[in-house]
Order: structure tokens, then sequence, then C-alpha cells
């Protein structure tokens, strides 16, 4: 079921022994990998804004009021899935089920303006299919030490002492303590000394529609001589990525297929900028795509035993915009 393209990841490996910049993006499956050198960035009508490496130079300006319109499932549809997840818990086959949905969404901008307007620490547009502005960092990887840097638990900003309660909520700590264990076992397959070094902070993310916060940790460890300079392998390794999939991640990636009944493609894979030394990535979320001329937004989160289905509901609903202000 879960068939990576082996080919590419040789490639990718090839590539970064030899310390060749390049752009790369992989989809859920880690079936389609796409790797676009430097030079081939340009002519590949890919536009990529992260924090340490921007492929446009020139930011376009805004000159029409921003129409955004949001068509969620009814609970009813949603609640489908959600009890089907929730049953399988119950059962011991997972304890943590990453459960997304596809959104209808109407607006006024094209992907592109979406991209050139939003603000976030990742963002790429891909040939008019799709955009996503993302702040979840996969992993990085700087002289010879790999970071990651799991977030689970999000909030909305106007709550009363909103990072407070995220931080002391019960489910989302017990979610978010099962994904930094996940990653933490999954960053040591590929690393030695893996440690936590900070644990359970708060990001304030700011969008149009509403302001957010949301809770990160940082994991760390050192590459093992024998994945050294091998992009391709340690990516092989470590997808998918444990915070969009849950735990244990080959039992749950079934349960989210029969459970989301729809093909997440490149929604929650990962893509990432290779300097020639160094590493930077990030999971593809808060993403829009285009699908016979209809834009649908992908979003959704984890789930455990103490998850409320109208809670879940508001939050796969809360994910749903645009952070352009």
């Amino acid at each position: 079921m879960f068939s990576v393209n082996h080919q590419k990841f040789m490639e990718m490996d090839e590539l970064s022994l030899r310390k060749v910049p390049y752009f790369f993006i992989v989809d859920f499956f880690a079936q389609n990998v796409e790797i676009f050198k430097e030079d081939e960035i340009k002519k590949s009508g890919l536009l990529i804004g992260f924090q340490n490496f921007s492929s446009v130079k020139k930011q376009h300006a805004l000159s029409k009021n921003i129409e955004w319109k949001s068509f969620p499932e009814t609970l009813e549809s949603f609640k489908t899935g959600f009890d089907y997840v929730q049953k399988n818990i119950r059962f011991g086959n997972s304890y943590l089920v990453n459960y997304t949905r596809k959104t209808k969404i109407k607006t006024n901008l094209t992907l592109e303006e979406i991209f050139y307007h939003s603000s976030a620490k990742y963002k790429v547009f891909y040939k008019d299919f799709f955009v996503f502005f993302s702040p979840e960092t996969f992993i990085k990887i700087i002289d010879g030490k790999i970071f990651t840097y799991p977030m689970k638990g999000t909030i909305d900003a106007s709550v009363e002492n909103a990072a407070e309660v995220l931080r002391n909520d019960i489910k989302e700590k017990a979610e978010h303590y099962t994904v930094v264990d996940l990653l933490r076992n999954d960053l040591s397959m590929v690393a030695d000394n893996v440690k936590v070094d900070k644990f359970q902070y708060i990001d304030f993310i700011k969008t149009k529609q509403k302001d957010l916060y949301a809770m990160s940790s940082e994991i760390s460890g050192i590459i093992k001589p024998e994945f050294k300079g091998k992009l391709g392998s340690i990516m092989k390794k470590l997808l998918p990525a444990g915070s969009i999939l849950g735990a244990p991640k080959p039992k749950t990636l079934e349960i989210i297929l029969d459970a989301e009944g729809y093909n997440r493609g490149y929604y929650t894979g990962v893509c990432g900028w290779f300097d020639g030394n160094n590493l930077d990535s990030c999971v593809m979320i808060r993403f829009i795509e285009k699908e016979g001329g209809q834009l649908y937004f992908k979003s959704g989160g984890g789930i455990t035993h103490l998850s409320k289905l109208e809670d879940e509901y508001e939050e796969m609903k809360n994910k749903i915009y645009v952070p352009i202000h």
C-alpha cells in the first residue's frame, strides 16, 4: 500500500553527497518525488518562499478586497469518519490518528495571489495546481545535526488565557506527548543522541479570519555516519511525517485511508531546500488545491480517545484560512 519511489530518493542521495543545491517535493505516499536543481526552479513555474530561501524577488501589491467563503461538510458527514477513527482507537489499533477533510472554498484570489500575499514560515505555489502556507517545519539539518519541530495543538487566540488553556488542555497535551514520542523514535532511526530540547512552546499565527496559537516542541540528534549526506535515505526512513499521520504509523495509515475517503495527494507531503550543506524542510499543510476549476482547502487535526466530536469539527474549520492581513 505504501510503495516508496526508491529511484528518486537515490537521486536525492547522489545530489546531496555531491553537495549540489536542490529543491524537492514529496507527496503524502512518497510516490511522487520531484527534484529541481537551482537553475531549474525558475523554468518549472515553481514559486518558493522559505525563511532562508526564496525564488521570488518582488512582492506584488494586492489591489482588491479579498472575498473568501468556505463550504465545510456537515457535522453529521464529519462524524462518520470521526466515529470510525474512534472505534479503531478503542480497539487499540491506533492511539493517535490525524483525520483530515477536503472543503470547497470560493475566493476572488488566484493561487498565485495567495502565494504572494500570504505570510508564513513556508509557502509554495506549484504550477497553478496547489498553494500552501505552512507554519510547520519537518526537519532541519545543520552541520550534521538533525532537528524536528512537531506542531500539535491549536487554539483560537481570542479565548481568554488562550496559550495557558492550550498548554494545559488534557487532550491537546496527550496528543502532543504522543507526537513528540513518535518523532523522537523516528529520528532515532537516522540519528544518535536524540533528545527533546524544548517542550510545548507556543507560536502565534496571525490570519485574516482569526488568530491562532499552536503548540510545538524541538527534538534534535546527531546524524548517524551511514546517513551522513544522504538526504534521500533520511527522507525515505522518516516519511510519512508522524505529525500528520499518527501512531503507530502502518496501522494508522490504513485507518486514515478508510476514514477520509479522498486522496490527500501532495497535502501533508513534505518539501525542502538543500543549499549544498544544510536542509530546511516543511510539512505541506494549510493547503489549497485546484481540481477541475474548483478550489479545495484540506485541513484536519489529531484524534485521540479524549477527542470530542464538536471540538474536532471546529478545529478542522478553524484551519480554513489565508494568512493575509
